[in-house]
């Protein structure tokens, strides 16, 4: 079976794919309904349901391309997600024939610098020209999804870069439509699209509206469930998004320290996490996103995803 079809199997037999159906969206806030639906999600497992991945800058050992892509396997992780644009398409393709890892997706390489939000025309054009060569090279190595940080609020007031960033993005749906590769959007530290100094009462009201404006099944998000912890119930927000919820992202937070933590650490609601995914029928990848190491370290992370989302 080629990496391809590897890819795609996996892909379409979660479920989060264009065709996703079945699921529910759902209120917001840190209710009473929510607590219950976490007290729920106690004994709930998402075994079956969740493909575990990793970034590629979390292995750090030596060797090949091909032996990190033997160490993530052997780790017990599904897929991997790589940076592009900019990726060495033939040696990763070449790593995934021998190792039998597939990409499951890959990480913008520029979008923290090149964004969709700045205010000079120029520079949006380069970050659309490399959300488009991304998606190429996503394709190219059998991924699904490309992962997107849509910019900055430093860029300008909210209906400004909103706008902006809208129209530009969407100049790269019809060719993520071409190649099946689902633009998935972030949520991140970036001033935008929630209140950076507000409270943990904030809803993922503005991601909804930003994904829906979009208008597209090849714009979702790859929910982060640490990143925005500390502004908000995860379970509620991940309840709202429903649908939209296309991959997730997978990090620990601490309120009591203010610092994100290792996976499994820290204070995250994670009955209510399993309860919400459940809650919204969500069969798909799981990518971590904390600091790696080698087989070791590696090994370690994925137990501590088969921990908080009950794989075992």
């Amino acid at each position: 079976m080629s990496h391809n079809q590897i890819s795609r199997r996996l892909f379409m037999s979660s479920g989060t794919g264009v065709a996703a159906a079945g699921v529910l969206a759902a209120g917001s806030g840190d209710s009473a309904a929510g607590a219950a639906a976490g007290t729920r999600g106690s004994a709930v497992s998402l075994k079956g349901r969740m493909y575990k991945t990793l970034k590629i800058g979390m292995v750090n050992m030596e060797g090949s391309l091909t032996d990190k892509f033997r160490a993530v396997r052997s780790a017990g992780f599904h897929g991997i997600e790589m940076n592009a644009p900019g990726m060495d398409v033939e040696a990763t393709k070449r790593a995934i024939a021998e190792s039998g890892l597939p990409v499951d997706g890959t990480v913008n390489a520029d979008h923290w610098e090149v964004r969709h939000t700045d205010p000079d025309p120029a520079v949006r054009v380069r970050a659309l020209k490399s959300l488009q060569d991304g998606i190429r090279e996503t394709h190219a190595v059998g991924g699904h999804t490309a992962l997107l940080v849509i910019g900055h609020g430093k860029d300008g007031p909210e209906d400004e870069i909103w706008k902006r960033s809208i129209d530009n993005i969407a100049q790269a749906i019809p060719l993520a439509a071409e190649l099946g590769v689902c633009i998935a959007i972030e949520n991140v530290w970036n001033h935008f699209l929630y209140d950076h100094s507000g409270d943990r009462s904030q809803t993922a009201d503005k991601y909804l509206k930003y994904v829906d404006e979009l208008n597209s099944p090849w714009v979702g998000m790859q929910f982060d469930i640490g990143n925005h912890w500390k502004y908000g119930s995860m379970g509620n927000w991940i309840r709202q998004l429903g649908k939209r919820v296309v991959k997730l992202d997978v990090k620990g937070f601490s309120r009591a320290k203010d610092t994100f933590t290792p996976i499994g650490e820290g204070d995250i609601d994670w009955a209510d996490v399993r309860s919400a995914l459940t809650d919204i029928n969500f069969y798909g990848w799981v990518a971590a996103e904390v600091t790696g190491g080698g087989p070791a370290e590696l090994q370690a992370i994925s137990n501590q995803m088969d921990t908080v989302f009950g794989l075992t």
